[in-house]
């Protein structure tokens, strides 16, 4: 973002004078500095950057030297069946070096033994579970059941106890096949081949790879959000952010072991596919040709290169879906590799005419799904932004007499603070809109200065878990000004941190400090966002007045689900001018949401498919019994059956609707009538021809082409409902005279 454009020549000024204290010890001229030299240097500077400018600014002591001993190990074994409870024994000897100013190449070396002892511990695993196959059998009558609650899993107290967790581990891994209808040896073949790839994939991990998860360890010991980024890692930003090679449209992030998806690019395959979402994790990639390859625990940039590719190229990944526990049968989604299309992110608008009476209501819905900012060709005055582009929608949604909005925030992971700022304008006078905060306490206010509101009607923003960042900031500003009427979720994600990008090179040479490699750069956690109220929207997020059952509504897709993240706190409230639009007509607007939610079909599914999910997550144990897991995948199949034909129904039977897009917004008048939707299997016919491998991609609540699932339309369309009471109360206030209080 532009205002912290300066922090990186802060930061050498800080490093300047920390590094003081540091310098002593390291080889006096470039020639005799070796790789290792550079290793021991860029573990000092990330260090200190941490201490002085991640926004909790604590120095690393022996508290949260413990911390990042643990999340090293747990980075490397996050089962906890690898290490044992005397190898970790051991390794609490480096807690000290760790936390001390002066320990050099103390440092490194722990991670590098570390490792080593790692790669034993896993190539006796390997060794076990490969006998196991060759010599047992595998009951799946009993009643047992395999532990997932990993986390809170004391480690093998010896080898003799590793190899009974690790034996369960395989068991649990056997039926998971076998609930696919495999057959005895082709389950061997792939169990076996799988572990030997992984044993072989961490042994070839060079040191900078293995020195990426150590310093990444570090970084979240401060907040999940800084991390260390290589090299590689840059180079991979950089042609995500330039969109220069093909690929699945997604950013992904490396949580508990797990490959997952943080954010779904709009327009990209993963997103059009609407089988994928953020949260889902990614268990195993295979190419077009060839068998696949597990994932888990695996380095991330090992992970980027299997899924980039060639465009037209077919990639399949195995995922578990957000949400899911380890048990629920994994999902495998075809993806083709496509680049992103600059117009498939851009925002768009529906208008809805809802039956009323003996008339219509007209309704406006604009799908954001970023707050991008100057995509496309400033040379051919082609630049566009998210405000620009809904205002250009909003501009035609008033010529066309909307009595009421919906701004449809729910795959909006965030994007420009700036845009942010300037859409949530918009839709007010003027005014604040963020309160930000530095480490040093300094608090800011960014506001909207221009008193022009483009739209001025009933407001509604529709959100869910996935709204994060900026999402929630306008979010949160409009609900404090009580301007718009937030439905969806419980909350919105609760990311309410600033981050900024420092190239370490450059610090590094500002500091006299050469280095044999590019040491890549850190991610670091500068500042929070705060409401105009001051209430921050870190943890929290934006609470709905309205909550919707929501297959997304899960405690495990939040902030609040990583580890270590920075608090909840508050400001001292802006001066604004609250408007009280929504409150007054709230509690009418809820109850008759919620006779709606009772009584109809959608949501009752839609609440058991809920409960299902919410009932899996909490028990923390599978069931390694093979009749109860094939029922419980039965009734599952069965009741997301019947969600997704409710959903076709009520798709079939929507009010007449107009598609409203940047191309043909300018045009007078509206376009011909959305054709009514196909049915899923047809649509995914014509939007790409079959594959031999499309079939495993298969599954129930799988989107449409536009990314949307059957809980989306369901919930869609009570987000209308409420907007239309909302425009009819609101209508019948004003005709009387009155107030609805």
């Amino acid at each position: 973002m532009k205002r912290h454009s300066s922090f990186a020549a802060t930061l050498s000024i800080a490093m300047m004078l920390a590094w003081a204290s540091h310098s002593a010890g390291l080889p006096a001229s470039p020639s005799s500095r070796s790789t290792h030299a550079t290793d021991v240097t860029l573990v000092r500077v990330t260090t200190t950057l941490l201490e002085e400018s991640q926004f909790s600014h604590h120095p690393l002591d022996r508290e949260l030297a413990k911390k990042w001993l643990d999340h090293y190990l747990d980075g490397l074994d996050s089962r906890h069946s690898l290490f044992l409870q005397p190898d970790v024994e051991e390794f609490a000897k480096y807690q000290r070096a760790l936390s001390d100013e002066t320990a050099g190449e103390a440092e490194t070396s722990a991670a590098q033994r570390i490792f080593a002892r790692f790669l034993e511990r896993l190539e006796q695993q390997t060794n076990t579970m490969t006998a196991a196959l060759k010599s047992s059998t595998f009951d799946f009558r009993g009643h047992d059941s395999y532990r997932l609650d990993w986390e809170h899993t004391p480690r093998p107290r010896d080898l003799a106890a590793a190899k009974v967790a690790w034996r369960e581990q395989l068991r649990a891994e056997y039926l998971q096949e076998k609930l696919a209808d495999k057959k005895p040896s082709d389950i061997v073949h792939t169990l076996a081949r799988r572990h030997a790839l992984q044993l072989k994939t961490m042994a070839g991990l060079s040191s900078d790879e293995i020195l990426q998860v150590y310093l990444n360890a570090l970084a979240h010991v401060y907040d999940p959000h800084s991390n260390y980024l290589s090299h590689e890692e840059m180079e991979n930003m950089s042609i995500s952010m330039n969109l220069s090679l093909f690929g699945i449209g997604a950013s992904l992030q490396t949580i508990d072991g797990y490959c997952t998806i943080h954010e779904l690019i709009p327009g990209g395959p993963g997103a059009r596919s609407g089988q994928l979402k953020p949260g889902d994790r990614i268990i195993a990639v295979r190419q077009a040709k060839g068998e696949p390859i597990d994932v888990v625990d695996i380095p991330l940039t090992r992970t980027v290169q299997m899924i980039r590719g060639p465009k037209g190229t077919r990639v399949t990944l195995t995922i578990l879906p957000a949400g899911a526990a380890e048990g629920t049968p994994p999902k495998a989604v075809t993806l083709v590799r496509d680049q992103i299309k600059l117009e498939d992110q851009a925002a768009k608008a529906t208008i809805v005419d809802l039956p009323n009476g003996n008339t219509t209501l007209r309704l406006g819905i604009i799908d954001l799904p970023s707050f991008y900012a100057n995509i496309g060709d400033a040379s051919k005055s082609g630049q566009r932004s998210a405000t620009a582009d809904v205002r250009r929608l909003l501009t035609k949604l008033n010529a066309e007499h909307v009595r009421g909005l919906a701004l449809d925030l729910r795959r909006n992971g965030g994007g420009s603070l700036e845009e942010a700022i300037s859409l949530t304008g918009l839709f007010i006078a003027k005014g604040p809109v963020v309160q930000t905060r530095d480490l040093r306490g300094k608090v800011e206010v960014e506001s909207d200065d221009d008193p022009a509101e483009l739209y001025q009607g009933p407001l509604a923003i529709l959100t869910t878990r996935f709204s994060a960042s900026a999402s929630e900031i306008l979010a949160g500003a409009l609900q404090d000004y009580g301007r718009a009427i937030v439905v969806g979720d419980s909350s919105t994600f609760g990311k309410g941190t600033v981050q900024s990008i420092v190239p370490l090179g450059p610090v590094m040479d500002e500091n006299h400090l050469p280095h044999s490699y590019d040491p890549g750069a850190l991610l670091i956690t500068i500042r929070k966002f705060y409401r105009p109220s001051g209430a921050s929207t870190q943890l929290r997020g934006v609470a709905a007045d309205i909550v919707l059952p929501s297959l997304s509504d899960l405690s495990d897709v939040s902030e609040s689900s990583l580890q270590d993240p920075l608090p909840w706190d508050q400001v001292a409230p802006a001066s604004y001018h609250r408007l009280n639009e929504v409150q007054p007509f709230l509690a009418e607007l809820r109850q008759a949401s919620a006779q709606r939610v009772q009584r109809e079909k959608g949501f009752s599914l839609l609440a058991d498919a809920v409960a299902r999910v919410k009932k899996a997550m909490a028990s923390k144990m599978i069931s390694l019994n093979e009749q109860e897991r094939r029922d419980d995948i039965a009734r599952s199949k069965a009741l997301e059956t019947e969600l997704k034909a409710e959903s076709q129904r009520l798709a079939r039977a929507q009010p007449l609707t107009y598609e409203i897009t940047l191309a043909n917004a300018g045009h007078p008048g509206l376009p011909a009538p959305a054709p009514l939707p196909m049915a899923a299997e047809a649509k995914a016919e014509a939007i790409s021809p079959p594959a031999p491998e499309a079939a495993e991609a298969a599954d129930d609540l799988a989107g449409d082409s536009t990314g949307h699932t059957p809980a989306d339309t369901i919930i869609l369309g009570e987000c209308e409902r409420i907007l239309a009471d909302y425009v009819k109360r609101e209508a019948a206030t004003k005709l009387s005279g009155g107030s609805a209080l």
